[in-house]
């Protein structure tokens, strides 16, 4: 049975199971025992107002057109769709050929129905009829912060003020992911493309497939699989596979530097010394330049909390991630006036950076895909690529996808 056929028939037979539960559970307890049964037994039937029909989001998208369609990601496509109620919707399509999907559709469905946030994108629901598998979000009409971040004609929306906010909302959802939710969760590919952006240009991190679950005590693992992209995947992760909090840390650091400086983490155009950004904030930081890293489009600037970002940036990219602050110490140095931030170590370079380049799509900006190779066994899907090392198998989003 293929991996498709085998989640059609989780999903369908889900449902049902918890169903045929429920009765038998009702038949061994007492009159007042039963009615607490029957009272959760009917907020269980409200629960499947979480799948929608097939019908409905072919409806909502008008069968999924084109003009519809907000962009392309390892995922599938995402569509835009209006609910006869008038509330708008994404919905993320599974592409059927992909070689990421299935996994990952039911990965982000079990972690996205554990968590609520007002950082986190909020998942309304998913449809499993037939070999069709799609996530139903909240649309936000602003899509993706890179979509405003890299584009010269609509950075300038993005004043110091906003980024400021952007940063401390972005360091409050991953706090609340590492620290508060009811599990840990490490969401392994934080990126620009993956921040999405409400009306106020609030920020919701989005796209969970490559999440992991770390249940009861653990802080760690050590995988041969490593899932992410290049550019904010932190070097022990990247070169040994191994995953901890800290690797979502070193991709917010890159995040942090990215939305003050206005640029990508790796942009050739400019030049040898400022090709990589981390690189080139740790020479400025050494040399009490650091301010020469602000994105130029800014009409004007706090100078300390400027300052203060980038120093936060590079202490969360240091080579050792035992160096590195974990989110609840970023969240207070956010958040304090009085708080002294120390010095940062030399920041990880290793592993950041692929022997191939690729231009492809986010999930909410649209771009033509294309791949180049230079050696390494690469499988190209849509705009997710799977590089074949000797050891370790990688499922990596696009090198400049978000960037």
């Amino acid at each position: 049975m293929s991996c498709l056929a085998r989640a059609m028939a989780i999903f369908s037979s889900l449902y049902a199971c918890l169903k045929r539960l429920k009765p038998a559970a009702c038949s061994c307890l007492g009159r007042g025992s039963a009615r607490k049964a029957a009272k959760e037994e009917a907020e269980d039937e409200s629960s499947t107002d979480l799948f929608f029909d097939l019908r409905t989001l072919q409806d909502a998208t008008s069968s999924f057109d084109e003009q519809n369609r907000l962009g392309h990601g390892g995922f599938g496509p995402v569509y835009k769709g209006l609910m006869p109620n008038g509330e708008e919707i994404a919905v993320k399509k599974l592409s059927l050929t992909s070689r990421q999907g299935m996994r990952e559709f039911t990965n982000e469905v079990k972690l996205l129905l554990k968590i609520q946030h007002r950082n986190l994108v909020m998942l309304m629901g998913c449809c499993v009829e037939g070999p069709e598998k799609m996530l139903v979000y909240e649309y936000l009409s602003n899509r993706s912060l890179d979509c405003f971040l890299f584009v010269k004609e609509k950075s300038a929306s993005l004043d110091w003020m906003t980024r400021f906010r952007i940063i401390n909302g972005v360091a409050r959802g991953l706090l609340y992911l590492h620290e508060e939710a009811p599990e840990r969760i490490i969401h392994r590919d934080i990126k620009a493309s993956n921040i999405l952006l409400d009306d106020q240009l609030n920020p919701k991190i989005s796209d969970f497939g490559l999440a992991r679950l770390f249940p009861g005590d653990d802080t760690h693992l050590n995988t041969f699989k490593i899932s992410g992209t290049h550019g904010y995947m932190a070097p022990e992760y990247a070169m040994r596979g191994y995953l901890s909090v800290k690797s979502d840390v070193f991709s917010y650091g890159v995040l942090v530097l990215e939305i003050v400086s206005g640029r990508k983490n790796h942009d050739s155009r400019l030049g040898a010394e400022k090709t990589d950004l981390l690189s080139y904030a740790w020479k400025l930081f050494q040399e009490r330049k650091s301010l020469e890293l602000v994105d130029s489009s800014l009409a004007k600037y706090n100078p300390d909390e400027a300052a203060m970002s980038i120093q936060l940036g590079l202490l969360c990219c240091q080579s050792s991630y035992a160096d590195r602050p974990d989110m609840s110490a970023v969240h207070l140095m956010l958040s304090s006036d009085s708080f002294t931030l120390p010095r940062p170590g030399k920041p990880g370079l290793q592993g950041r950076t692929s022997r191939w380049t690729t231009t492809t799509t986010s999930a909410f900006t649209n771009t033509n895909a294309s791949s180049t190779q230079t050696g390494a066994t690469k499988v190209s899907t849509g705009s997710s690529l799977i590089e074949e090392y000797s050891r370790n198998s990688m499922s990596i989003s696009s090198i400049d996808e978000g960037r």
